[in-house]
């Protein structure tokens, strides 16, 4: 059965792991997993989830995981950005798991807990190439694409949702 709880302390590497696969998948990645977290860490991708306490729970968000099984298939985040506004983060399901309405399950929480915690905004950045079927998602739920300073052609695309 799925569920969508908090992240336990111990799971921070199981759901790093997971959203590097998955970003593999995503991006067509030919390295090895093993090459591509070596890469990424180096250059410090997902260094807030060293201390997902710190950096999530005690700074007015929160860091969800999707479990089938205990298994942890997706993972969700929202992170205070100002006081009225928070950002979308880690939004990452396993390939097999998509196209049953779990992603969508997962932003309702998410959502729901920004509500709750007062926020008036979410903003996210993707990738408008890799992934298109991600921003079609969040265009579906009512996020618009806002401008970003000095952004190249190349580069992720900013959305907002007023809550």
């Amino acid at each position: 059965m799925v569920q969508i709880r908090p992240i336990k302390p111990d799971e921070s590497e199981l759901a790093r792991r997971l959203i590097y696969t998955v970003a593999k998948h995503v991006f067509n990645d030919p390295l090895p997993l093993e090459d591509i977290m070596a890469h990424f860490d180096a250059r410090g991708i997902l260094e807030e989830m060293s201390d997902i306490q710190r950096n999530y729970f005690e700074s007015g968000g929160t860091f969800l995981v999707m479990t089938d099984e205990e298994e942890i298939i997706g993972t969700g985040a929202i992170r205070k950005l100002k006081s009225n506004i928070c950002e979308l983060k880690r939004l990452w399901l396993l390939p097999q798991y998509h196209g049953k309405g779990l992603g969508y399950r997962m932003m309702q929480e998410l959502l729901s807990f920004a509500r709750e915690k007062g926020y008036e905004r979410v903003r996210l950045e993707t990738d408008p190439v890799y992934q298109k079927r991600a921003v079609e998602f969040y265009k579906r739920l009512g996020f618009n694409e806002i401008p970003i300073s000095n952004a190249t052609d190349d580069e992720d695309i900013l959305m907002e949702l007023a809550l």
